[in-house]
């Protein structure tokens, strides 16, 4: 796993991103490698974004949150950073590769064939982060609660806790359908890795969240977008490796929080009714895995929740936040007491 450091004389120089209240900085990846078809010369970078802090540049606390994002999707969920900020850490959030801030011309999105590759941008800005701070959770939504486990698991010593919203922890379907379609997978995503794999996105979960499609989220549709992305059988290849690691434990030593709907919903045909569950995953594979990620595992099943728990109808994400408060609360301020047993 790479452990490249980020370059930066001095100090980083933050620049305003199109969030107001929020910068951004470009971690530069000139060693990352470039897929069939994409240009040579297109820089390849990860975006750190932070929530500007409110003394003159310098940090508010002691503590900081970096958050993942998921699958076609990028850093805009402010009022989570803002309760996040409340509550006491400084907030940052990072758009990896090929994804949000980061995409460039000609890049394939999403595309990664190794998500170990992730770690380029990702200890960058984890060293940009502890420049300032003396503690860190790791937070991550879906694929990127996929990735910051992985990432926590290599790097122990650098999460005081792992807080995870609906991650990808499994491929949904039986497990023999897991067993037969992996080979295939990965014979594909070997020799044609950026070979398109045909899977339907039938628009609901967009349905469910944009301001333009009934939902109420107005994000970037050229950033997140609807239909996502096409699947390339290298990606999935990658993601496939991640599970397997998963499955054969991590043993993460740090808290963990796992966070899912209590319901899943695949349909075929629209219905209200999906508004109020996860579309995306199979929720109780996110708990069984979930569940052995470490030895100290939280737990939490969030009623009428979306596959993003914190974009999901006020009511419920209320209650998603609250959930996350309380954890944060409990296990991400001080390091355990350690206690000697007598003889």
């Amino acid at each position: 796993m790479s452990t490249q450091r980020a370059s930066f004389p001095g100090r980083p120089t933050w620049e305003s991103d199109f969030l107001p209240g929020y910068e951004s900085l470009d971690l530069p990846l000139p060693d990352a490698a470039r897929a069939a078809g994409e240009p040579p010369d297109v820089e390849m970078v990860g975006t750190l974004i932070r929530r500007v802090p409110t003394s003159s540049g310098r940090p508010d606390h002691s503590r900081a949150v970096l958050f993942l994002h998921g699958w076609n999707d990028y850093f805009f969920q402010t009022h989570v950073a803002d309760r996040i900020a409340e509550l006491g850490f400084d907030f940052f959030a990072l758009d990896l590769r090929r994804y949000g801030r980061s995409l460039r011309n000609g890049h394939l999105r999403g595309f990664i064939t190794n998500l170990d590759d992730y770690a380029e941008e990702i200890d960058q800005a984890v060293e940009v982060i502890a420049a300032d701070h003396d503690g860190l959770v790791l937070m991550g939504h879906s694929t990127g609660g996929l990735i910051a486990a992985l990432w926590a698991a290599s790097h122990p010593d650098k999460v005081v806790a792992l807080a995870l919203d609906s991650p990808w922890l499994d491929l949904q379907g039986s497990a023999m359908v897991r067993a037969i379609g992996t080979p295939v997978v990965d014979a594909l995503g070997r020799q044609a890795p950026t070979s398109i794999i045909p899977l339907p996105d039938l628009g609901f979960y967009a349905r469910t969240l944009h301001a333009s499609l009934e939902g109420e989220w107005d994000y970037d549709l050229e950033l997140k977008s609807s239909p996502s992305p096409p699947i390339r059988a290298g990606w999935l290849r990658a993601i496939r490796q991640g599970h397997q690691r998963v499955a054969a434990g991590l043993g993460l030593p740090m808290p963990v929080l796992v966070m899912a709907s209590a319901a899943t919903e695949f349909a075929r045909k629209w219905h209200e009714g999906l508004r109020s569950a996860d579309t995306v995953l199979d929720v109780d594979q996110i708990v069984s895995r979930g569940a052995r990620l470490g030895r100290h595992v939280t737990i939490v099943r969030i009623d009428g929740g979306l596959h993003d728990l914190f974009l999901s109808p006020r009511p419920v994400r209320e209650v998603a936040l609250f959930e996350l408060e309380r954890w944060l609360q409990a296990y991400a301020f001080e390091e355990p007491p350690v206690r000697v047993l007598a003889e």
